[in-house]
């Protein structure tokens, strides 16, 4: 796979992406649907040709792109997003160290899959079969996400089979931004150049 920085937009896109649709469904118990079927569709690609082919179309990360250009605003929303973009690259480096978990990780995976020939993506029991996947090889790695938003929404088991499956979809997003070359020094040093290739992305969707 390419290592541009093309390819790292697009890959660190995808985690902002799934960082804004956890916050959006703990808040409102919904979100972007276009977006959740790419996001949760990421996942499941796991022998792609290129970094676009996880996601489908550069269009399909339009809200990750508008999180990523707009990171740096320093708002209370922003700050939440960022800090869940943070755990999911911490949690991310745990698991790339553990052989053992990414094996069983690709198996869980492989599952889900098959699973998809019996299930709509977006179907209540295939989610929760995402989000077990979640809690049983990523959230043991700790310390786990805290993931803040509306009491009422967070307290129903849909939302929080939604959260987890959709930060699922975030490691999956900052796995294949490591592989594409992707690094934390990259944030703090290189961010600019993120920030100006995903405005030249927004601006041609």
């Amino acid at each position: 796979m390419a290592h541009t920085l093309y390819d790292r937009t697009l890959a660190f896109a995808g985690i902002c992406q799934a960082a804004k649709l956890v916050q959006d469904t703990a808040r409102e118990g919904r979100c972007d649907e276009q977006a959740l079927s790419a996001t949760l569709a990421s996942i499941l690609n796991t022998n792609p040709a290129n970094t676009l082919e996880v996601y489908g179309q550069e269009r399909d990360l339009r809200s990750g792109l508008k999180v990523l250009t707009n990171g740096m605003s320093g708002s209370s929303e922003t700050n939440e997003l960022m800090r869940y973009v943070v755990s999911l690259i911490a949690l991310e480096r745990k698991l790339s160290s553990q052989p053992e978990l990414m094996q069983k990780l690709g198996q869980r995976i492989q599952m889900a899959q098959y699973q998809r020939e019996h299930y709509e993506l977006l179907d209540e029991n295939y989610i929760n079969n995402l989000a077990s996947i979640y809690v049983d090889v990523i959230s043991p790695l700790g310390p786990r996400i805290q993931v803040t938003g509306t009491p009422a929404q967070l307290q129903k088991q849909s939302v929080q089979n939604q959260v987890r499956a959709l930060l699922l979809a975030g490691i999956r997003s900052t796995v294949l931004w490591r592989q594409v070359g992707g690094k934390r020094r990259q944030l703090l040093l290189g961010r600019s150049k993120i920030v100006q290739q995903a405005n030249i992305l927004l601006a041609r969707l």
